[in-house]
């Protein structure tokens, strides 16, 4: 009886564990929090926010098109403005030194100006995407 008793204990213990992984994957995302597609292993910058990560293909087209801007250094459609200093006085994306993050518009189809979306960049490889003009973030993962 007294081993039944055990067993019963140790699989209901192992059950706990492994729907505890599952739950752990699904929070954390289904690669672990890595880059996407397993091909470097590294986690992506921003990810220690706690901010939710998005990959860029779930985003709006206009999200992916601005990272291309980003990556090849422009032109951008709003010069003035696209590659400012983005000053974090909401406090929702991780405290830093005046400087370290960056802002480009996002376009918005059929706005007279220039919208509510924006991609903000970090030093350190950070991406994060507004959709509500600095109201809520997430992380963005480039490379998923």
């Amino acid at each position: 009886m007294l081993n039944r008793r055990r067993i019963t204990a140790a699989l209901i213990g192992l059950l706990v564990l492994v729907l505890g992984g599952w739950l752990i994957q699904d929070v954390v995302g289904a690669d672990g929090g890595t880059g996407g597609g397993g091909d470097t292993g590294s986690t992506v910058p921003g990810i220690e926010s706690g901010l939710r990560v998005e990959p860029l293909s779930a985003l709006p087209d206009q999200a992916r098109q601005t990272w291309e801007l980003i990556e090849q250094d422009g032109p951008f459609p709003y010069p003035g403005k696209d590659g400012s200093v983005f000053g974090n006085r909401e406090k929702l994306l991780p405290l830093k030194e005046s400087g370290y993050y960056h802002e480009y518009t996002v376009p918005t189809p059929g706005s007279q100006d220039r919208g509510a979306r924006r991609l903000v960049t970090g030093e350190s490889a950070e991406l994060y995407y507004t959709a509500d003009h600095y109201s809520s973030f997430v992380v963005v993962d480039p490379k998923r």
